[in-house]
Parts: structure tokens; sequence; C-alpha cells
């Protein structure tokens, strides 16, 4: 991310690392935009701000963020929130909520836009990973397969494995800390009615998908480099998904239970929780603002 920040930066255009869901973050974009409107704000009585993107990349979830943060610092008469939703396609029309009175700040939430046509398959492959295409499109099989050839070739699985043995190594050390605290101190003053159940049982799933793959990829001799060989590892490691997944087996229904498979695990992928991940390398040369 950070390399391309400096990338967008050395071609003199404005770049931000945000997330649509963090008060912070989202600050942090407003006071560009205000920063970027301060002379106009003199001149003009009415400005419009337009977010654009390619479908389902986060524009409206965004602009439902600016109005969260923007009634605590404008006042504003009504709130209209953006529609939002998992697939692309949600925004059909160019939607206007005004964001402030004084001057009167609109923002336009538009539908996703795409290239008229994708140049190669994988960019296609790309873009439908991440949710701008729909599924059917490439189909979801496929597209897991494509996601676990990029785990395996980026050897994300190995990290994965460093990573949770770091955090093994703290919660035992946080444990060893608190153990001296008395059963009246470790009880909360305040308990709030939050049904974590959900949330244990995917963080727990998440670890299950992460241990099933690093142990595929580590019992894997093969060369990753080689097509029939990475394309032998990932059908093991669908094949074990299943069992992480807890989606039983029939020889009848072997597509239906591989499918299964393929749409749970680009929903962990989708809702971040396997990490973030950037699937573009930077490009060789910039085009800087004219």
């Amino acid at each position: 991310m950070l390399r391309w920040i400096q990338h967008f930066e050395s071609c003199n255009q404005d770049c931000l690392s945000i997330n649509a869901h963090s008060k912070s973050s989202v600050n942090q974009l407003l006071s560009l935009v205000e920063l970027k409107l301060k002379e106009a704000i003199t001149r003009e009585p009415t400005l419009l701000v337009i977010v654009v993107g390619v479908p389902n990349v986060g524009k409206s979830a965004l602009i439902n963020s600016i109005h969260q943060i923007a009634t605590s610092r404008f006042p504003v008469q009504k709130i209209k929130r953006a529609t939002v939703g998992p697939l692309p396609g949600v925004t059909q029309d160019i939607a206007g909520f005004k964001i402030a009175n004084q001057p009167s700040i609109y923002v336009l939430d538009t539908p996703g836009v795409l290239v008229p046509s994708i140049p190669d398959m994988e960019t296609g492959l790309k873009l439908a990973l991440t949710g701008a295409v729909k599924d059917s499109i490439v189909g979801e099989e496929r597209l897991a397969k494509y996601l676990l050839a990029i785990l395996n070739t980026r050897k994300t699985p190995l990290h994965w494995e460093r990573l949770n043995k770091v955090q093994t190594e703290e919660s035992s050390s946080d444990s060893k800390i608190s153990s001296g605290t008395s059963l009246k101190e470790s009880i909360p003053r305040r308990r709030r009615r939050v049904n974590s159940s959900d949330v244990f049982y995917i963080e727990d799933l998440v670890k299950e998908v992460q241990r099933t793959l690093y142990s595929s990829f580590s019992e894997f001799h093969g060369d990753l480099e080689e097509e029939n060989e990475l394309e032998t590892l990932i059908d093991t490691q669908l094949d074990m998904l299943r069992k992480s997944f807890r989606i039983p087996h029939r020889a009848s229904e072997s597509d239906e239970a591989r499918l299964k498979v393929s749409k749970k695990l680009l929903t962990l992928f989708r809702i971040g929780k396997l990490g973030p991940f950037i699937l573009d390398n930077l490009p060789r040369h910039c085009e800087p603002k004219s």
C-alpha cells in the first residue's frame, strides 16, 4: 500500500489510503476535500463532490460514513442514507446527499463504472475476485482457484503461520500478566448485550482455514511455477477446506460441495478476514497530471 501511495505521489496525483468504515480514516478524506474546496467555497454558493469508482468498491459505504461525521461538524436538516449491498450494481442512479448547509455541499453517489473492455483474462479475474463483476460471469470455483493460486504463489500460508505464532505468544504473555488479577477486578462493570457467538465462530473458522492451507502448503513438494503441479495443490486444498467448512461430501454432489467451499472462501476474502491484499503490481511508468 505504501509503495502504491508513493507511486501516485511521484506522478503528482493526490492519493489517500482509507477504510470506508473507519471514522478517523474518513476524517482524513474530509480534511483533504475541505482543503481542495477552500478557494471554491468563497466563490460558489453550492458545491458538488462526486464519488466515482469500480462496482462494489465501497462508494456508498464511504458516503454513509461521511454522513455520520459531517452531521457532527455541520448542521444538516435531513439525512438520507445511500443503499449498500454485497453485490455489484446496487446503486442504479446518480443520487445526491447534502452534507453541509453553510456553504451547501452535496456528495453525489454514482453507479460503478468499468473500462469499456477488459484487456486480458487476468484483469477480468482480479475484478471478479474483488466483486466488481458478478460471480456468475466467471464462476465461483474458478475464482476460488484463482485466489488460492495467488495465496500459494505469494506463500501467504507461511506468513499466516508466523503471524499466528506471534499472536499466540502475545496472548500467553497477557494471560500471565493478568493471572494475579482478582475475580472481582476481572468482572466487567458494565455488560453489553452483544451476541458474540457469531464473532467467535468467524474468527475460529478463519484460523481453521489458515491452518488447513498452511498444512497443505507445507506438505507440498512440487514446483509452484509448474501449472499442473499448482493445480494439483489447489485441488487438494479445496478438498481439505470442505472439511474446515463442515460441508458433507457425497460422490453424487461433489460439484455442489466444491461450489459451497468456493463461495465461503470468497466471502472470507471479500470481508477482509483473510487479511489485506493488493492484486496489482506497480506500473513501470506514470502519467503526471497536466
